[in-house]
Order: C-alpha cells, then sequence, then structure tokens
C-alpha cells in the first residue's frame, strides 16, 4: 500500500516521462534581470554556481555598468541560492527555484526559469546596517540570439 501512495504522488519517474523529460542537467544560461538591459549569467558545475548580475546604470553614475560577482552560489537538486559581492555598498541574494519555462530547446527564450526571493541589500556606510529589500522574481532565460545581439 505504501509504494502505491508513492508513486500515486509522483515518487518515481520513469525515463522518457514528462518530469524526467523536464529534469534540468545544469544551469548554463543568461537571465533577464530587474531593468530592461540588466542580466544574471550563471555557470553551473557539480552543484556550484558562478557567474555575475551586470546591472546597468543610469547616466549620473560613473559606471555604465556593475558587475555584481557571484560570491556564494549552490544548487541542489531544483533549489537555488546565490549571493553577490558587494559594489558601493550594495549586493544581491537570491533564494528560490530553477524551473522548465515556456521554452521547447535551449535555444529559446524562457527555457529555464529561476523563480524566489530575491534581496536586494544596502549597507550604510556609517554603521554598517543593512537595509533589505525583497522582490518575488521570475527570472527567464534569454534565447541564443538575444545574448547574440549583445
Amino acid at each position: 500500500m505504501g509504494f502505491l501512495v508513492f508513486l500515486a504522488l509522483g515518487g518515481w519517474s520513469a525515463p522518457g516521462t514528462p518530469q524526467a523529460a523536464n529534469a534540468i542537467e545544469e544551469i548554463n544560461a543568461e537571465f533577464h534581470f530587474l531593468g530592461a538591459e540588466d542580466t544574471l549569467l550563471l555557470h553551473e558545475e557539480e552543484g556550484k554556481l558562478s557567474g555575475q548580475i551586470d546591472v546597468y546604470q543610469n547616466g549620473d553614475e560613473s559606471d555604465d555598468v556593475l558587475s555584481y560577482d557571484l560570491r556564494l552560489g549552490l544548487r541542489k537538486n531544483d533549489r537555488v541560492e546565490f549571493k553577490t559581492a558587494q559594489i558601493h555598498r550594495k549586493y544581491f541574494r537570491f533564494s528560490g527555484a530553477v524551473q522548465r519555462g515556456s521554452g521547447h530547446a535551449e535555444k529559446d527564450a524562457d527555457y529555464i526559469r529561476l523563480v524566489g526571493d530575491l534581496e536586494i541589500i544596502t549597507v550604510r556606510g556609517d554603521s554598517g546596517e543593512e537595509s533589505v529589500e525583497r522582490k518575488q522574481v521570475v527570472l527567464k532565460s534569454m534565447s541564443a540570439s538575444e545574448i547574440s545581439d549583445e
């Protein structure tokens, strides 16, 4: 009886079933981030994530783009967590899941999604106190043509 409940709850899938076909082997993609031109680049190797977030600045900033390198990044099954380096007293943290998107092939837009909580942390210079802005996000992978156009 316990085995049947296990099967009914989706605890096993044979190769070729939709659950197995939707499994994401590794995350090696570029994603749309918060702003229209902002991007997140992720590379996974043996459950460890590396990459960067490129954030375009408005006209009054000294740099056109700030590149926040990932300092910590892990994936276990469908769970993804990362934290960036700090630039100008600001950094990002993400905790969520990797999911299959609406794209049908790796080169398609929205082939992979990161769904979860994004925290934008600002550190006060005088006290070191952190101010946290939390957002629920769905970050969609970019298509091959979007990446090659850059």
